[in-house]
């Protein structure tokens, strides 16, 4: 039983209409109005509601007919639209996420093949990775435009020193750090290995006597340059006859702290494996308590750690190259041991390591320290200022300092002590404390050494001379003893 609503025409009245059964209504027709599911969501989008061929609800839009709505098309575009987006970003970040770890694992194994080798090809490798545009050892890569602003555009007012590779300038970043930037002279191959193998080695060092490296320029850069701390008060040259250079600036404490802490930077660079190979005053930096910087490893190479010397063209500062590398071309960590020595007889003596205006037998500072040594005329090579005449406790640590110096002149390699060996006998002076330990003795002896010679033979103990015990590379046991002043 339903309820059917007609029309009703002036033919037919409502009481007629009771009269008549559901047969004569249904031919009389009649309007039907209902409400269909969704239909009011379509209208409030601007839609009309209808049915399509199989009887289902479609909502008839502007742009053609919709199941629901006439947002249904603008839906169907924004879920395309985000999901082809969701899949763009997760392609994106798994890319990422994947070149980070190919960067990453390629870096160490690179650093690990390039420290064994130690050759040539170490540079040639740093320089192409570096080139690739790597990342480069988490060094700050710094434009060329930035460090033309730091220095003024490379003032000449502004150089702090002139090196065999390069030119240092002082300098001032944006962030107002105080820097030393060193330019390298020419841009070509050679410059370039120089320039790698020296950043690369900076980033695996940490010494509080080593200058720290704050970054470099890019491979393609219009120059090659290194950033470095800048270290305020000068080198030791500039203190012992440089411009700084005024008698009694510098007294032995100092200097022997100066000679403490150079020998321990050096220390620390041959259990690294590595050789400095330009050990010179005018790179020992001092800040401004006097601390050693050691500086400048343009000419450093990796030492392997399978072979006991690297045949290669001698390179160095005239008059602190070791005779023996300089005749042999064989470079080992006794060639710094030798250029220290050097630097010991120049903070004795104040006298720059050459000097043309001296005696032909003297230009050279390590030849004239061995023969007033030898003669036992030391008081003829100390700087008058130490007082080495009248401080009876200066006096004694000099001649012991100059001992040790002696002995790391010597031209065999085998017959100088090692740096580690060098570092405890300076520190023991210093603290007048002498210890044995791990086969190194450091003692005081008194030693008429008529010939003036390192001899092979013990002779009495007395606090007037040094002995260094050492096992050389070829040889048994050897003590080396220096003569007595």
């Amino acid at each position: 039983m339903i309820d059917s609503p007609i029309f009703i025409n002036d033919d037919v009245s409502f009481v007629s209409l009771l009269d008549k059964n559901y047969t004569k209504v249904l031919k009389s027709g009649f309007v039907l109005n209902w409400t269909a599911h969704s239909c009011s969501s379509c209208k409030r989008s601007g839609g009309c509601c209808g049915f399509g061929y199989n009887d289902e609800f479609v909502c008839f839009c502007p742009d053609g007919p919709h199941p629901k709505t006439c947002n249904d098309g603008n839906a169907r575009r924004t879920k395309l639209i985000v999901g082809f987006c969701a899949g763009a970003g997760g392609v994106l970040i798994t890319s990422l996420f994947f070149y980070c770890w190919l960067r990453h694992r390629r870096g160490k194994g690179f650093f690990k093949s390039s420290f064994i080798t130690g050759k040539s090809s170490l540079d040639r490798s740093l320089a192409s990775d570096y080139e690739k545009g790597d990342s480069f050892a988490c060094v700050h890569v710094f434009t060329y435009k930035e460090l033309e602003e730091a220095t003024n555009n490379f003032d000449s007012n502004r150089e702090l020193g002139d090196g065999g590779f390069g030119t240092v300038y002082y300098g001032k970043l944006r962030d107002s750090r105080t820097v030393a930037v060193k330019r390298l002279y020419e841009n070509n191959y050679r410059r370039v290995e120089q320039f790698m193998n020296e950043v690369y080695i900076l980033t695996r060092l940490r010494h509080p006597n080593l200058v720290s490296l704050y970054g470099c320029t890019s491979r393609h850069s219009r120059e090659l340059l290194l950033v470095y701390e800048y270290v305020e008060n000068g080198t030791v040259a500039d203190h012992l006859h440089g411009e700084c250079a005024k008698p009694g600036a510098l007294p032995w404490h100092i200097r022997l702290d100066i000679a403490i802490e150079t020998a321990s930077a050096l220390r620390y660079l041959h259990a690294s494996d590595i050789i400095h190979r330009d050990v010179k005053t005018n790179n020992i930096l001092l800040d401004n308590y006097f601390h050693v910087k050691v500086a400048d490893f343009g000419l450093s190479r990796l030492f392997p750690t399978d072979v006991t010397h690297v045949s290669t063209a001698p390179q160095g500062t005239p008059g602190y190259v070791d005779p023996e590398y300089h005749q042999c071309y064989q470079l080992t960590s006794k060639s710094d041991v030798f250029s220290f020595g050097v630097v010991l007889t120049e903070l004795i003596s104040s006298k720059p390591a050459v000097d043309i205006m001296r005696h032909r037998h003297e230009i050279n500072l390590w030849n004239m320290a061995i023969n007033k040594i030898q003669n036992r005329a030391l008081h003829e090579l100390v700087d008058p200022s130490l007082e080495f005449e009248t401080d009876e406790k200066v006096r004694k640590k000099i001649s012991l300092v100059a001992k040790v110096a002696f002995q790391c002149l010597q031209n065999e390699k085998d017959m100088r002590p090692t740096m580690a060996q060098v570092f405890e006998a300076l520190v023991g002076i210093q603290n007048e404390e002498y210890k044995k330990e791990k086969g190194e003795e450091i003692e005081m002896e008194a030693a008429e050494d008529e010939g003036g010679l390192l001899k092979s033979t013990a002779v009495p103990h007395s606090p007037d001379s040094v002995m260094i015990k050492w096992v050389s590379n070829g040889s048994s046991s050897t003590t080396t003893t220096t003569p007595s002043f």
